[in-house]
């Protein structure tokens, strides 16, 4: 497919690449960029080539949050009738990992969108703010139950009704984020982190992602009878057999994802 506001690539074996390129804009999130970020994650999930999808920005801004020149004129009715958020559950339903690449500015909806994937690697210079309130609104694609799963009540209230915003370390140290590196190779290492990922078995990481999203939506006894499930399933697949018997003969695997 051809995109005007993203780029995709195939940096690496397995990985797929979903790059923001509004630069002037500082990748400000409209309905054409999401819209096309979904439909190429939907193309690297139906993609048998693609274990790991990576989604990134610039090395200044991930995504300074929404167009706010897109909102402004927007009523209660727009917004009910709309689909600007409904869309955004398509990125939910994209059944293979997907890492967020984050340098820079992840502020109101870039902030939303990174923590809606599955693992973070920030640079140095990243920044994580919900500040909507400041224009009159609140966060309305999940800030406020993701950020607060993510780095519990106190930090999250202080973030979304006090303007801070967490720096890449203490988003570390919050456990919002995996992985801080240097601005010079975050990408580079999110890259390597996708291709393990990308490497693995991909009937078992697909349910691997799969069941601990439960853990957000179930009680404990009901995730635990999912977690189960799962688990047997995985004895019925080829690559269950292939694992167990490359481990005893102490060789390399070689997986079919099925």
């Amino acid at each position: 497919m051809t995109y005007e506001t993203i780029l995709v690539e195939n940096p690496a074996p397995g990985v797929g690449l979903i790059r923001f390129n509004r630069p002037q804009a500082l990748n400000a999130l409209n309905g054409q960029m999401t819209g096309e970020a979904f439909s190429a994650m939907e193309t690297f999930d139906a993609d048998p080539s693609i274990g790991c999808i990576v989604l990134t920005g610039s090395d200044r801004a991930f995504a300074a949050g929404a167009d706010i020149k897109q909102m402004e004129d927007t009523d209660v009715i727009k917004m009910m009738s709309g689909s600007d958020f409904t869309d955004w559950s398509r990125m939910v339903r994209v059944r293979k990992p997907i890492i967020a690449a984050v340098s820079g500015w992840a502020l109101g909806g870039g902030c939303e969108l990174a923590m809606m994937c599955d693992m973070i690697v920030a640079s140095e210079t990243a920044k994580f703010g919900q500040p909507e309130v400041k224009i009159g609104i609140m966060p309305g694609a999940g800030g406020t139950q993701r950020l607060t799963h993510a780095v519990g009540k106190a930090i999250a209230m202080e973030v979304m009704l006090g303007d801070r915003n967490l720096t890449a370390q203490e988003a570390l140290q919050y456990g919002l984020v995996n992985r801080v590196y240097p601005v010079e190779n975050y990408l580079d290492e999110t890259i390597k982190l996708a291709g393990k990922v990308a490497g693995m078995p991909q009937v078992a990481v697909r349910l691997i992602k799969e069941t601990v999203n439960k853990a957000y939506e179930f009680g404990l006894s009901q995730a635990l009878d999912y977690e189960k499930r799962n688990f047997y399933l995985l004895f019925g697949t080829e690559d269950k057999a292939e694992g167990m018997k490359a481990f005893i003969e102490k060789r390399a695997p070689q997986w079919k994802n099925r």
